[in-house]
């Protein structure tokens, strides 16, 4: 069941189920992956142009995976003009450690869909050097992240002192495992409080190099807007984890730990939802 309202964006097919739960994470479903990176991409630049007329800037944390990277492109081809990109300071979530020109780079994926195509500054775009070894990777991004969040000062607080968010909007996948960014189930870095990045190393069952940089779950809570997207039947017991808990999955995963400090919305096709979960969304 849509509840009265329930939001399209502009211009976009509204969710076939849009249900705003009473722990404020708002839960749509959507008929395709075609409709959820249409809605996706117009609620994205939607909430950049508000923080940039609010704020005089926009902070945007991108994710890898397929799905982000369809959102990417939608965002390139269909609002490049809606946005004032000079404006927007890129950030990312995780990355592989792997140089920017490898296949397996996030930092790669997001500039051939997105970056390449919207008129940004070079200087607004932070990434990690994957390149580098993990541990030397993770504290000069711990340290750039903390410029964006200091405004031009550094933060030098650790990161469960967070008050204020550093990000706009975050975007972030979900694994089959429930991870988020390289967020790994029964890894230590979950419970990290005080590094804002932390070096990881992801099981075989993750896809891709294993050795990995990741913000810790303060930073990515330091968000306005949190948007978790999730396609396919490989992601559905995942979500349902997330969302409900009690599947084989481990009932409190990385993905469903993380909320933004205004918004978290979660933009899910049929399938990654399941009928089980749209059953409780009626």
């Amino acid at each position: 069941m849509m509840e009265d309202g329930a939001r399209g964006e502009a211009g976009t097919p509204p969710p076939s189920h849009d249900h705003a739960r009473d722990d404020g994470i708002d839960v749509r479903v959507y008929a395709s992956p075609a409709a959820l990176s249409d809605a996706g991409a117009t609620l994205v630049a939607n909430s950049l142009a508000d923080a940039i007329a609010t704020r005089g800037r926009a902070v945007l944390s991108l994710a890898g995976g397929t799905t982000p990277r369809a959102l990417y492109q939608r965002l390139a081809d269909a609002h490049r003009d809606d946005v004032a990109w000079e404006r927007v300071v890129i950030a990312f979530g995780d990355e592989r450690c792997v140089p920017p020109s490898s296949a397996d780079s996030n930092f790669r994926m997001v500039s051939d869909a997105l970056l390449d195509h919207v008129p940004l500054r070079r200087e607004h775009v932070h990434r990690v050097h994957g390149e580098l070894p993990p541990d030397r990777a993770a504290e000069d991004y711990d340290r750039v992240v903390r410029t964006l969040a200091g405004g031009g000062d550094t933060h030098d607080g650790p990161a469960y002192s967070l008050v204020d968010p550093i990000f706009d909007v975050t975007i972030l996948g979900v694994g089959a495992d429930g991870h988020t960014a390289s967020l790994i189930p029964g890894s230590a870095a979950l419970d990290e409080r005080d590094r804002w990045a932390v070096a990881v190393s992801a099981p075989t069952s993750v896809p891709g190099p294993s050795s990995r940089v990741t913000l810790t779950i303060p930073v990515l809570h330091a968000s306005r807007m949190v948007i978790f997207l999730a396609t396919g039947a490989s992601k559905m017991d995942a979500v349902r984890a997330s969302l409900v808990g009690g599947t084989p999955i481990a009932r409190r995963t990385p993905a469903g730990r993380v909320r933004g400090m205004e918004r978290t919305l979660w933009l899910l096709d049929q399938v990654a939802a399941g009928e089980e979960l749209i059953a409780m969304l009626d």
